[in-house]
């Protein structure tokens, strides 16, 4: 794909899409496309500091807010609005390939951003979408579903191996791709560096994820932090925040954000890393060769299977949230892989 004018539009469900979509920038500036990315504020700081002279466009995916408490039956209720917030991007996103002159629409994970006037490319981990024991008769219909969406687009990318040792499982293997679909490999925002910095004795925190569980996970994991002689940094996942290092304890210091060169050489100079179990910071870390305590967001199927197939893959450990112990699970994870 050379020379086209290419709109790329992440989910804003967290900032996994767009890391993961930062290599596919990269590629496609390489190859002399003119490259515009429409979406929220938040993605856009996060972007602008990778790709300073792209353009971008202020383009919102619909929010729909994680509660603390059956999240699953909440996302249910909200399929009407979710359907209507589709139906209404797609309108939108009419007006802006008249605007710019849009040759190529990438959409990650935004199901209304295809049009037939461009070709459309679909980004997804999730071919089939995880459901709680209680509905998981409904998978299947879902999946269904799913499909139908993903061939509206041209080309359907999955970010992933085909091959045994692929990172989504059943996510996107289980049941039989769409015909538009291919796997492209992991895709990842890090690049392995020459030098290899050495690994010491301290820990990084990466927050990551929707409200208001990204706050929960920070404040349960600081209380706990009172009792871990280990130096540790926190990373609290908000581009939008002015850069600013604050201490908590002697020897806990917490930032709002890094660049992906300086956390890169964090996650790989750390003797223990402690993040979410989100698709994209799980292709973050197999590109760094790097193990992790995973900690799945509650109620977030996705998460919790993606956690316990990698754990019991024994490529990463996977610890739920509400039985979190640092001290216990820093033991374990040792034990296991250090």
């Amino acid at each position: 794909m050379e020379n086209k004018r290419i709109l790329v539009c992440p989910l804003n469900w967290g900032l996994g899409h767009a890391t993961r979509d930062i290599p596919i920038i990269r590629d496609l500036i390489a190859k002399n496309n003119k490259l515009f990315v429409a979406a929220d504020k938040q993605i856009i700081s996060l972007l602008v500091e990778e790709f300073p002279d792209i353009n971008y466009i202020l383009f919102p995916s619909f929010n729909v807010r994680y509660s603390k408490n059956f999240l699953i039956l909440k996302l249910f209720l909200a399929i009407p609005y979710i359907l209507f917030k589709i139906f209404k991007e797609h309108q939108q996103l009419k007006q802006i390939i008249s605007d710019y002159e849009i040759d190529v629409v990438i959409s990650d994970n935004r199901f209304g951003l295809w049009n037939k006037k461009v070709h459309s490319i679909f980004i997804t981990h999730q071919i089939m979408i995880k459901l709680p024991k209680s509905v998981r008769w409904f998978e299947k219909l879902l999946y269904k579903f799913n499909g139908w969406f993903i061939h509206k687009f041209d080309e359907c990318w999955i970010p992933d191996f085909s091959e045994e040792n692929n990172l989504s499982g059943d996510l996107s293997h289980k049941y039989k791709l769409p015909k538009n679909a291919k796997c492209i490999g992991i895709k990842s925002r890090f690049q392995v560096p020459e030098n290899m910095p050495e690994v010491k004795e301290k820990m990084l925190v990466i927050l990551s994820g929707p409200e208001p569980h990204r706050t929960i996970l920070e404040d349960k994991i600081i209380s706990q932090l009172k009792n871990v002689p280990i130096p540790c940094l926190i990373v609290q996942g908000k581009p939008e925040h002015e850069q600013i290092t604050k201490q908590i304890y002697s020897s806990v210091f917490s930032i709002s954000h890094l660049n992906a060169t300086t956390l890169a050489r964090e996650i790989l100079s750390s003797k223990i890393v402690i993040c979410r179990a989100g698709y994209s910071t799980i292709m973050d870390l197999a590109t760094l060769h790097k193990k992790a305590i995973i900690i799945p967001t509650p109620g977030q199927t996705e998460q919790e299977y993606l956690g316990k197939y990698l754990h019991e893959k024994g490529l990463f450990y996977c610890v739920n949230q509400s039985d979190l112990d640092i001290k216990k699970d820093i033991a374990m994870f040792e034990r296991m892989y250090v």
